[in-house]
């Protein structure tokens, strides 16, 4: 990384408005150079989709004052980081910095994230990249905890770099900065969603459904993330986007193909 103020791009999944997003640029502004690319519209749950059946709009705007060049794009997460850097940046940041998110992204919600998938893109595209959320939904989170091991953790990644083709996925409990014990290096805990589909009926008589379902964690070892939280530290886990099964790989050889 530039021993010079490196150019950090920031984006997210909660959309340009966010709180979460405003307070990653308060921090980043003391560490680098920020641009911000970030949906126009909050975009939670995408996952790593991409924009191919429709144009992307990207606006200029003034979101974070005149001292930070940012923008808003029609698209998705991912789709903010790709165009930030064909078409705003025109090179590649030396840090990629998502969120903060609104809502924890622990466990298996890094798949569904769409402030994970951003800073998947970017790590795919071998930028440095990290994911920071807060694990509370609400608008009005108080972010200070989080600014502060955002803050923290991102100089250490700026100083030391990340092992190759790896990204971080940070999630911060809601609780008192006091309160916090300090940064635990996890793995994802094995836990999924239990969902049902809550069926209802419109006013002209016909069906439809809201998603709804329960967060189970099915993962007793004190090494993980929801561990992590769940006894008052920030936990940080090393993500990679190779998502072979390498230990199948001896299994399937010796299959008569």
């Amino acid at each position: 990384m530039s021993t010079n103020r490196p150019l950090i791009l920031i984006s997210n999944d909660d959309g340009i408005t966010a709180p979460g997003i405003l307070a990653t640029v308060d921090v980043m502004k003391k560490l680098g150079n920020v641009v911000v690319v970030a949906p126009d519209s909050p975009q939670s749950g995408m996952g790593h989709a991409i924009t191919i059946n429709k144009p992307l709009r990207l606006v200029k705007n003034n979101q974070f004052g005149p001292e930070v060049e940012s923008y808003h794009c029609s698209g998705t997460p991912a789709d903010c980081v790709k165009i930030a850097v064909d078409k705003v940046l025109h090179r590649k940041p030396d840090l990629l910095v998502s969120g903060a998110n609104h809502g924890s992204n622990s466990s298996i919600n890094v798949i569904y994230s769409g402030t994970m998938s951003a800073a998947m893109e970017g790590a795919i595209e071998g930028i440095t990249a990290i994911g920071f959320s807060l694990t509370d939904f609400s608008w009005d989170a108080d972010f200070t905890a989080t600014k502060v091991f955002m803050e923290k953790i991102t100089k250490n990644v700026i100083q030391n770099g990340l092992p190759t083709d790896t990204l971080l996925s940070v999630n911060i409990p809601n609780i008192p900065l006091e309160d916090i014990k300090g940064v635990k290096v996890c793995r994802q805990a094995k836990a999924k969603w239990v969902e049902e589909f809550d069926q209802r009926r419109d006013p002209y008589g016909r069906d439809y459904y809201w998603l709804t379902g329960k967060f189970t964690n099915m993962d007793k070892g004190e090494d993980t993330d929801e561990w992590a939280l769940a006894n008052g530290f920030v936990s940080m886990v090393p993500v990679q986007f190779d998502l072979t099964a390498h230990h199948a790989i001896p299994t399937l050889n010796s299959w008569d193909l």
